[in-house]
């Protein structure tokens, strides 16, 4: 049987990885100093960015989430320029596969975006996320003030001291993100039928929204 899953889990991480490779052109204005940068907000609307193993899985988390308008799938957390997901696998870029949230703030509140962040994860799992390991899987949860950095440390905190075990999550000041391939963007739902969709990205997908329905969009809540 661990012989079986081994090859179950490689066929899987093989589905995902042999998507077509494209450069993306796209990026957010950042310095190179160690201080979070604050993303200006775009008509009432803020970003939040975090990284839990596949993008694809953690974009139609977010997706499906009241008051999100918009998630983007991306890279974010590493050392290099114009990252891809042919360079980022290889771990050597530092950089983890990440989404870019934007929210209304009114209606989601950042602090519920982190509630969301460690509820739909294995959060004790270090360098990946189910069948997804390696560094580019990592959790990751980036800050952009100290508002928000205090927030995401008590949440660990106290989910550590509940689970009685380390928490995984780096917490990280936000720098850069790089957006994905365009293929990667809104990849659960334009391929449904894709074998790592139906058997990790669908299956996290429904466990978080019966963990949280009363986070979800009316046409998601069914």
């Amino acid at each position: 049987m661990k012989f079986l899953s081994l090859i179950f889990i490689i066929i899987l991480s093989a589905c995902k990885g042999n998507s077509q490779q494209k450069e993306s052109d796209h990026q957010h204005t950042t310095s190179a100093n160690q201080n979070p940068i604050q993303v200006a907000p775009q008509d009432g609307y803020e970003f939040a960015y975090f990284a839990s193993g596949c993008f694809w899985c953690v974009e139609a988390i977010y997706e499906s989430v009241h008051g999100v308008k918009e998630v983007v799938s991306g890279y974010a957390g590493g050392h290099t320029k114009n990252p891809t997901y042919e360079s980022s696998n290889t771990g050597r870029t530092g950089h983890a596969e990440a989404v870019e949230v934007l929210y209304d703030p009114n209606i989601v509140s950042f602090s519920s975006l982190v509630d969301i962040y460690f509820g739909s994860q294995n959060p004790t799992q270090t360098n990946g996320q189910g069948p997804d390991r390696g560094s580019q899987y990592r959790s990751i949860i980036f800050y952009q003030n100290e508002a928000q950095k205090e927030i995401i440390i008590k949440k660990k905190t106290k989910l550590s001291q509940k689970l009685n075990s380390t928490i995984a999550a780096e917490v990280l000041p936000f720098h850069k993100f790089w957006v994905a391939e365009a293929y990667h963007q809104d990849y659960e739902k334009r391929n449904p039928s894709n074998s790592y969709i139906q058997n990790v990205s669908i299956p996290r997908l429904k466990k978080f929204q019966s963990k949280f329905p009363e986070l979800l969009k009316k046409s998601n809540s069914h």
